[in-house]
């Protein structure tokens, strides 16, 4: 209708003086990544499991019921404690590292622990690791391979945030970035 913004939606709402008041609910365009700053105020809160960290385009509600919608860099990849904000600026959201289901798993030592992670890594799984642990998306082929190696498994569900990748689907915060891999001589 007229006068109202691009983007905005609004519901008559009944006060107690039976007028209608409108309220408006515009979705907010999260542009800008900025770096993990646990001090920092935040107006809303972003839980997203790890796939959906993965999503550079697609909308979302915040934790408090905001709609979101990322407009983010294609092949950014969100990590727990980002921040993002709008273009406008009016708001800064915290990206949280959402609970799921994933399979934990513990070797009886190190080497062990290095063969299941050499092993997962040769079938491009999403793994995070840790340093007495590898953690993954339920899969009960991997869940058996990893038996047989002799490794532990625990399902739990817990934030998942498995490693980037070597070359490339991340992105790095603003004067971060690494040198190309060389092989040795």
């Amino acid at each position: 209708g007229k006068g109202v913004a691009a983007g905005t939606a609004i519901f008559p709402v009944l006060s107690g003086h039976e007028q209608a008041v409108e309220i408006s609910t515009r979705l907010l365009t999260l542009t800008q990544r900025l770096p993990a700053n646990p001090s920092a105020t935040v107006s809303y809160t972003l839980a997203l499991t790890a796939d959906e960290r993965t999503r550079s385009r697609l909308r979302f509600d915040t934790e408090q019921g905001v709609p979101v919608q990322l407009g983010l860099p294609r092949g950014t990849v969100l990590r727990d404690g980002d921040l993002l904000r709008a273009d406008e600026g009016e708001a800064v959201v915290r990206v949280r590292a959402k609970p799921e289901s994933v399979i934990t798993a513990r070797a009886p030592d190190r080497l062990t622990l290095l063969r299941a992670a050499y092993h997962l890594g040769n079938r491009h799984v999403p793994v995070e690791v840790g340093e007495d642990y590898l953690r993954l998306g339920p899969d009960s082929v991997l869940a058996d391979m990893l038996i047989q190696l002799g490794l532990t498994l625990t399902e739990e569900v817990t934030p998942f945030q498995p490693e980037a990748g070597a070359y490339g689907g991340h992105s790095h915060h603003a004067g971060h970035a690494h040198a190309p891999f060389r092989a040795h001589p």
